[in-house]
């Protein structure tokens, strides 16, 4: 590996933080909007919920990256496990959704 592709992956945690905070921050906004119409908002809280699992999987990688925690790497396959569950239960409740009322 060259020099570069260590050190992509050593800061690609950090940056991943920063871009859920910037996609947090939407969400935010998302959810302060007061629609005209009605709204299925369902679906986006459980997107939050995987953004949130996602965070928690990259602050563990932080931490087992400075040596402070020593939790094993096979652990991040279960939090992308969650993170898959929660995106393909959006899309079946949204289907649901749309060919309830529609």
């Amino acid at each position: 590996m060259s020099e570069f592709t260590i050190a992509l992956g050593m800061v690609a945690p950090y940056y991943n933080l920063i871009l859920t905070l910037i996609a947090f921050y939407l969400f935010i906004k998302l959810f302060r909007t007061k629609p005209k119409t009605k709204t299925y908002f369902a679906p986006w809280g459980y997107i939050l919920l995987a953004m949130l699992v996602f965070v928690l999987e990259e602050i563990l990688t932080i931490l087992r990256a400075q040596g402070i925690v020593n939790i094993p790497i096979h652990i991040n396959g279960f939090f992308e496990l969650a993170i898959i569950i929660l995106f393909i239960y959006t899309l079946l409740i949204q289907r649901q959704y749309v060919k309830k009322h529609f």
